[in-house]
């Protein structure tokens, strides 16, 4: 309550001293006529519902749209690190081809956590610095968008690859599709971040709420005298309340409590990913302990099977 109300602390107060003010200029001068009918506050307060009623409808959606998106980038990203561990060629099981994994792995997690801090217009360098190495930070550190410079990096170690045969053909058009997917979400992201709510608009609903504040204690006062104070500051408090929680809904990226959960979603991806990366790294430990045995023998596959 502190936090919802402290949004709105500020015109709370302006209107309870106008209430006031009012009341203790009626009481004084009871002689001037002051009174209008109190179906004239109620239509103005009828066209802000349906104002605000449509500005909430549109926030809510800008809101959902970003929250969409992040839930696609979850789907994309365990895409993207399950078709590199079960795509990338390693009969072997060699400690390059699993660093290779691991730290493709590591960086499609940095990219999450850095698409979300750029989101937010915060140091996207930081939370990725013990993801990735010091030479790929230093890369990045050049470009002005440092998700799509991971993206770039992604689609380097994603030719070397097929050029060390590593990947077929059809392997890297599929995985090169999945980096594109990434690419489109974080541009859906940046346009929901630049576009700008209509100013106007909001302009317009705000000054036909003044309207309709000021307009309230003329209908109210000779009905209810001083008990007409905390209604009519109830009631333009919660005005105030539905039209500021449009103003946060409609910009999810922004820091907010109501903002889309990006750190929180970039967590969950990164403990499935690790996860994932982990249970491969297992079966590579468990081929190099047998493979130190007599009881294991190499197939015509070039996989190892234990008898």
């Amino acid at each position: 309550m502190r936090y919802v109300l402290g949004k709105i602390k500020v015109e709370l107060g302006l209107v309870m001293t106008y209430t006031i003010l009012f009341e203790i200029f009626h009481h004084y001068f009871i002689n001037v006529s002051v009174d209008i009918p109190i179906a004239i506050p109620t239509m103005v307060g009828t066209i802000i519902s349906l104002l605000l009623a449509f500005k909430s409808n549109q926030a809510y959606d800008r809101w959902w749209e970003a929250r969409i998106i992040w839930g696609s980038i979850v789907n994309e990203s365990r895409t993207l690190v399950r078709q590199m561990l079960t795509f990338y060629k390693d009969p072997e099981f060699s400690v390059e081809a699993n660093e290779f994994k691991e730290n493709f792995t590591k960086r499609q997690i940095a990219w999450c956590y850095s698409l979300g801090q750029a989101l937010r217009n915060k140091d996207a360098i930081k939370p990725i610095k013990e993801l990735i190495s010091e030479e790929e930070v230093n890369f990045v550190k050049n470009h002005q968008n440092i998700p799509n410079a991971i993206l770039l990096l992604h689609a380097r170690d994603l030719r070397i690859a097929r050029k060390d045969k590593r990947l077929n053909a059809y392997q890297q058009v599929e995985i090169d599709k999945t980096l594109t997917r990434l690419c489109d979400a974080m541009g859906k992201c940046e346009r929901i971040k630049n576009t700008i709510f209509p100013t106007t608009y909001s302009m317009y609903i705000r000054m036909t709420l003044c309207l309709f504040i000021l307009l309230l204690p003329f209908g109210l006062i000779s009905l209810l005298s001083w008990f007409a104070i905390p209604l009519i500051t109830v009631i333009a408090g919660m005005f105030f309340l539905i039209e500021k929680m449009a103003i946060h809904l409609q910009d999810p990226f922004e820091n907010r409590p109501t903002d889309t959960p990006v750190t929180t979603i970039s967590n969950t991806i990164e403990k499935n990913l690790m996860q994932m990366l982990n249970e491969y790294q297992s079966e590579f430990d468990i081929i190099k302990e047998f493979d130190l045995k007599p009881e294991i023998k190499k197939a015509e596959n070039n996989a190892y099977f234990v008898l």
